[in-house]
């Protein structure tokens, strides 16, 4: 909030957020800060957002509606299909660290490959 003044002739003037009466000088300057305010808040509510992107399910201030949880929800299906697929290659290799152990599996590919 800026200051009031009383009487321009006389170099009064009111800061309300003092509450004092004071003469106005030259050789002070006071800066109203009130048009920087709106922009102060917007940062605060950016490095909020920046904040709320660390938590999978907090809402984020560009998204849609309810989709807080969209985050979480991808995460989750994408490791349980990366938790398939490694599981599956990990049961393909026991499965042939298995064959080339043994002599039966030995004969099973052998069999599988044409020869006798």
């Amino acid at each position: 909030m800026g200051i009031v003044r009383i009487s321009s002739e006389l170099g009064l003037s009111f800061d309300p957020l003092k509450g004092i009466v004071a003469e106005e000088r030259d050789d002070v300057i006071q800066y109203s800060l009130d048009p920087i305010y709106p922009m102060v808040e917007r940062l605060d509510h950016i490095a909020d957002d920046l904040v709320n992107q660390l938590a999978p399910d907090a809402e984020l201030m560009e998204s849609y509606a309810n989709r807080g949880k969209a985050s979480y929800n991808a995460g989750l299906y994408t490791n349980i299909w990366m938790g398939f697929i490694i599981g599956l290659v990990v049961a393909f290799v026991i499965l042939i660290s298995t064959l080339f152990t043994s002599e039966d599996g030995l004969n099973i590919i052998k069999t599988a490959m044409g020869g006798a």
